[in-house]
């Protein structure tokens, strides 16, 4: 059983603005100077996939999730079940 501290909360979503571009905020990384503005753009983006990381390894996961987000945003097509897949283990 995997405690709070020893999970990563994290989410893709999708810029409505300008941009359009993929973005990941981990939640429970944020920090009281950035939370609110982080927070805010990820409830006005379009979710695209949510869940939790393990702790250990986390670093591994969020380059898992920085190609994804490359991939995106360079147009291929991903689905959900691949980000699942993708991060296998990793997820909590």
């Amino acid at each position: 059983m995997l405690f709070e501290s020893d999970k990563v909360m994290f989410e893709i979503y999708r810029e409505t603005g300008y941009t359009g571009k993929y973005r990941v905020v981990f939640f429970t990384e944020l920090q009281d100077h950035n939370k609110e503005t982080e927070i805010n753009h990820a409830l006005a983006g379009e979710h695209f996939y949510d869940g939790f990381i393990k702790n250990f390894g986390k670093d591994e996961a969020k380059e898992i999730i920085a190609s994804l987000l490359n991939r995106l945003n360079e147009g291929e097509p991903v689905d959900p079940g691949e980000v699942e897949r993708a991060l296998g283990d990793h997820i909590a």
